[in-house]
């Protein structure tokens, strides 16, 4: 399978003071770090290789993680460096250690899915980039994507639009937190510091931004409602956790 990048270097001041002196990836849910369980979710998934963009404490990191063997990963580093370089930036100095082909996943969420679907449906796409998504209508968080099925025999469709600061009425879906990029595209930008939503917003309006819609909910950590969900989830008391939605 693809490797996969990790973006895991913001400073999380959400969910302060629990990110005061620990970073976010190594916040204690029910005993154990989140990453324990996030990277355990990638090794039973398939994937072998996981590329971890730090930044904020990520020494810390590092150091609880060592070279990823017992999760039955090969874990590698890329560090932002004296200043923060962005989602964008992030990724692009990561690249000599991904191949032309990679997820990329937000340090703070677990995607209980079938990411070798996902990269299949990227690979026939023939699209520059792919986005999971998930038919949200504003139930967790701003729905900020307007999606398109495909034929039926696909198994993915269009991002039709992907605006993250500028929300519109057509946009029921959410980006879901996993997406499949190509290493050149990302090198094409020019500029070393940028956002990965400004990057997934020109690519939907330039109609190279394929979907995959998602039917299982995700969770996130960047978030103390985020927080009881997940350990909610974990300890196998999902209704009891969403009974306070609806």
């Amino acid at each position: 399978m693809m490797p996969l990048a990790l973006l895991a270097g913001g400073s999380a001041q959400r969910i302060r003071p629990l990110s005061e002196k620990i970073p976010k990836a190594l916040i204690e849910i029910n005993g154990r770090p989140f990453i324990d369980y996030q990277l355990e979710l990638l090794g039973s998934q398939g994937i072998e290789k996981v590329v971890l963009c730090l930044g904020y404490l990520g020494e810390i990191i590092q150091e609880y993680l060592g070279d990823g063997k017992r999760y039955g990963l090969q874990l590698q580093y890329s560090y932002d460096g004296d200043k923060p370089l962005g989602t964008g930036g992030a990724i692009k100095k990561a690249l000599p250690l991904l191949d032309e082909r990679f997820f990329l996943l937000y340090g703070d969420s677990y995607l209980p899915i079938d990411f070798k679907s996902v990269e299949m449906a990227f690979i026939h796409s023939e699209k520059r980039c792919l986005m999971t998504v998930y038919r949200n209508k504003g139930l967790w968080d701003t729905s900020n994507v307007a999606y398109v099925a495909g034929k039926s025999q696909d198994t993915f469709g269009d991002v039709a639009c992907y605006n993250k600061n500028m929300p519109t009425s057509d946009m029921n879906y959410i980006d879901y937190g996993l997406s499949c990029l190509l290493s050149s595209e990302i090198s094409n930008e020019k500029n070393d510091f940028f956002d990965l939503s400004d990057f997934f917003t020109r690519l939907s309006s330039g109609g190279q931004l394929a979907g995959y819609e998602v039917t299982e909910r995700f969770y996130e950590i960047g978030s103390f409602s985020g927080i009881d969900d997940f350990s909610c989830f974990i300890k196998g008391k999902r209704f009891d956790c969403l009974s306070r939605i609806y």
